[in-house]
């Protein structure tokens, strides 16, 4: 018995919020199999980030070749990169995989505000590996930062769709009665998708969706597809999130029943 392989290569938080944790719980949920290279280890809990520690970079490319070596991998899903230097050693996996889908969630900031990447990080993920990318899913503010503090969020994902075949801006964090994704693609009408605001802060949403939607298209989904029911489950996650501690709820990645 088989199933489809993702490799996530994101950081590791210790409250199992967010993280590899939510990676893989995510990809288990569509009954897909997470090989997890940890790129940097974190001391953060439900309320905020504290420090960050890069994987040395060595071990860090040896951890991904013995898994590429073992494993056929069906997509590729990026979180947390804690360098530059580490964007280089992704981007030249990524030579070695040229037709496995890739979405890259470029988390900058955790929810609570605490720096997970520097502006060098961003710069180089838009250099070696966006025009790669299947589907990247910044939040507004993780947009923002990527455009040189531009405000309008469409002007934002105009640009950005240049350098990525579809862009998937999340408003979770907007201060808006609803919430809405917009997605950006070169020769499309910008595609809105509204989703019924819950109250409260989550920790782990975007590395929730980011992994639902490469789960989807390992299973050989279209972007279409995939990110329809990728948000449809992460907001149903988000509905039946727990408090794991005293900060932000976690989402209960429990088995999705969509086909």
């Amino acid at each position: 018995m088989t199933r489809p392989n993702i490799l996530v290569v994101a950081g590791h938080d210790p409250s199992g919020g967010a993280g590899i944790q939510a990676d893989i719980e995510a990809a288990a949920a569509h009954g897909v199999h997470a090989a997890a290279v940890i790129s940097v280890l974190t001391c953060q809990d439900t309320h905020n980030v504290y420090g960050v520690k890069p994987v040395d970079a060595d071990f860090f490319s040896e951890c991904l070749d013995a898994v590429v070596a073992d494993m056929s991998i069906d997509a590729v899903k990026l979180g947390v990169i804690a360098s530059a230097e580490h964007v280089a050693i992704i981007a030249t996996l990524m030579d070695r995989l040229p037709d496995t889908p890739l979405v890259i969630d470029p988390v900058l900031v955790a929810a609570g505000g605490g720096t997970l990447a520097d502006d060098t990080v961003g710069r180089a993920l838009q250099d070696r590996l966006f025009e790669r990318a299947t589907v990247i899913t910044p939040n507004a503010r993780e947009t923002r930062a990527l455009c040189d503090g531009e405000t309008d969020l469409d002007r934002c994902g105009e640009t950005l769709s240049q350098h990525s075949a579809n862009v998937l801006i999340t408003g979770g964090d907007e201060d808006s009665p609803e919430v809405v994704n917009r997605r950006y693609a070169q020769g499309r009408a910008i595609q809105r998708y509204q989703w019924p605001r819950i109250d409260g802060v989550f920790h782990g949403s975007g590395c929730t969706l980011a992994s639902a939607i490469a789960a989807r298209l390992a299973l050989g989904h279209d972007p279409d597809e995939a990110l329809q029911h990728a948000q449809q489950y992460t907001w149903e996650t988000l509905d039946r999130a727990f408090a794991a501690g005293q900060g932000q709820r976690i989402p209960a990645r429990i088995a999705t029943e969509t086909p």
